[in-house]
């Protein structure tokens, strides 16, 4: 083997398993992104419940960005 023969050897390999590494990389990215996404639809009228308040309940309202969060002064009413 030549010198030349064994970097078209070791290009090729380096390539080979760089392609194979972004393959997988995609195909599990790809099936991550596809199986959250299933989280967010409703499951009102699905046969999968996420929980049993969700299916006896009243539908889940999410509050909107502007409602305060966080602990509230529970005394501050009481002040005269």
């Amino acid at each position: 083997m030549t010198l030349s023969e064994l970097i078209s050897l070791a290009i090729g390999t380096v390539q080979g398993l760089g392609a194979i590494t972004i393959f997988l990389l995609v195909l599990f990215i790809g099936v991550c992104v596809a199986l959250t996404l299933t989280k967010f639809r409703p499951t009102r009228n699905s046969l999968t419940v996420k929980s049993l308040d969700e299916l006896v309940g009243d539908p889940i309202r999410y509050l909107p960005p502007n409602v305060p969060r966080g602990p509230s002064d529970q005394l501050a009413g009481s002040r005269r």
